[in-house]
């Protein structure tokens, strides 16, 4: 009895994916992105999605880290207008020379901004971060090893001109 017990409700819940499988892909498959305004990208005026760049100019940013690659290391973050600069000012990374690089910043939410580094002459991509202002959690990622990731807090030493999304 217990066993047609479990089959009934293994056929229950596989029932139930299935019809909601079915439901999403009748809907055009965007079924689950309209839940929340916040999830669908910004439209332009023909439209069409939206990319919106943020200015960081002005702005000196300390990550932090606890965890990943960057472990025991404070980097301060030197914003221009098109230009970064990091700098290790805490941990075993202090003296590195680390030389001034291209960033493309981008709203991702409130209080939440996805920056990358790039390469000033090839725009290869050097490191990425997701900062959140709100939580004061940074995610970074930066390619080049078996472990690029780290993950730490973030704070704005000095504003720029732009408040933050």
């Amino acid at each position: 009895m217990y066993s047609a017990s479990r089959r009934r409700l293994a056929s229950i819940a596989l029932l139930t994916c299935v019809s909601m499988f079915a439901w999403a892909a009748a809907a055009g498959g965007s079924a689950f992105a309209r839940t929340s305004s916040s999830a669908r990208p910004a439209s332009s005026a023909s439209g069409g999605p939206s990319v919106k760049r943020f200015s960081l100019a002005g702005y000196v940013i300390d990550a932090q880290y606890s965890l990943g690659r960057n472990a025991g290391n404070t980097f301060e973050q030197t914003y221009k207008s098109s230009t970064v600069h990091g700098v290790p000012i805490k941990g075993p990374f202090v003296g590195s020379k680390f030389p001034v690089e291209d960033y493309v910043a981008m709203p991702i939410g409130n209080h939440e901004l996805y920056v990358a580094w790039l390469d000033t002459k090839t725009h290869a991509l050097l490191d990425v971060f997701v900062m959140n202002f709100k939580t004061h959690v940074v995610f970074d990622y930066a390619p080049g090893s078996l472990h690029p990731e780290s993950s730490g807090t973030v704070k704005i030493v000095k504003t720029g001109k732009t408040q933050l999304p």
